[in-house]
């Protein structure tokens, strides 16, 4: 067993999970091939191409700037520090897959779905403020929970590097 983890990297678990996942994913691929190849190859190099030449930048921009908007100062005393920025990235990450999902009715934009399901569009934008608005209140609650139990101790945190952006030095 440990020189098959040593030569693989993982336990056979994840092994097996993995051909899984890609047998589904080819099974799905072919199924989706068969009904509209074109459509379909269309839509992986568009999304290809939005993700790395627009979204990939953008929040990547969006995360160097929060990190240089609210790095800790070095004023600070020596009082113990929890990472904090897996505070922000979790939230707006679930916030925005939310939206790149819901986009056309969160916006507006779809035509056919208030005839086809019988509801209104007007509902979605509201509720996904409130989701979005929930993601990072729990957030800041876990950050509060690991920011008193830190202080409490009188150690630093842990389960996290005390860096401030949440990688490993």
């Amino acid at each position: 067993m440990a020189r098959f983890v040593r030569w693989y990297g993982s336990g056979p678990l994840h092994l097996l999970v993995l051909i899984a996942s890609l047998a589904l994913t080819g099974y799905a691929m072919v199924r989706l091939f068969a009904v509209r190849p074109w459509e379909v190859a269309i839509w992986f190099v568009g999304a290809a191409i939005l993700h790395d030449l627009i979204l990939l930048p953008l929040y990547s921009l969006a995360d160097l700037s929060a990190l240089s908007v609210l790095r800790h100062r070095a004023d600070i005393s020596a009082r113990p520090t929890v990472p904090w920025i897996n505070h922000l990235r979790v939230p707006t990450f679930l916030s925005g897959l939310l939206l790149l999902v819901w986009f056309p009715l969160i916006l507006r934009l779809a035509v056919p779905y208030p005839g086809d399901t019988g509801l209104s569009d007007s509902v979605y934008l509201g509720r996904w403020l409130a989701i979005t608005g929930v993601l990072f209140a729990a957030s800041a609650v876990a950050f509060a929970v690991r920011l008193r139990r830190v202080h409490r101790t009188g150690g630093a945190d842990e389960s996290r590097p005390a860096a401030g952006h949440g990688t490993a030095p």
